[in-house]
């Protein structure tokens, strides 16, 4: 493996307060050891988003600063129009197949994590999408619990 996505949640883990629980301190070191191996970490935008506008809404500022230190040090992946297109087909398919990921009315935060996944064209055996939830993602992208990606 050459490449590590964070989705929201696992982002959230490793942004969190050093030492406030053990998945926590688990998911810091795991972190630690992927910047260490030489594996190259994406944060992307729409992770940063869904995490960022809660650490707000908490007043977690400790855990913004954190997470500005983090996106500055990995590659950080932007929303584009081509990527959205992309989210629409992606959720389409998703509802044509009969697998909704979210709600019809909802933005689909993980359809578009998905799409920014795939604009980069990396190949499904040199990449894990590390989430706390792999359901919705394994239908686009390989995504794997965060414990399960080791180094």
């Amino acid at each position: 493996m050459v490449a590590t996505f964070l989705d929201t949640g696992a982002l959230s883990l490793v942004v969190d307060r050093p030492g406030r629980n053990p998945d926590v301190v688990a998911a810091q070191n795991w972190f630690a050891d992927l910047l260490e191996a030489g594996i190259t970490i994406y944060v992307p935008e729409i992770c940063d988003y869904e995490l960022r506008r809660e650490l707000i809404r908490a007043q977690k500022t400790s855990s913004l600063r954190r997470l500005d230190i983090l996106i500055s040090s990995v590659e950080f992946i932007k929303i584009t129009t081509p990527v959205m297109q992309h989210a629409a087909q992606l959720w389409a398919t998703a509802r044509s197949s009969g697998k909704p990921t979210a709600d019809d009315t909802a933005l689909d935060g993980d359809i578009i994590l998905c799409a920014q996944v795939l604009s980069l064209g990396i190949p499904f055996t040199d990449y894990a999408v590390a989430t706390t939830n792999v359901k919705h993602l394994k239908l686009f992208v390989h995504a794997a619990e965060w414990r399960d990606i080791s180094v």
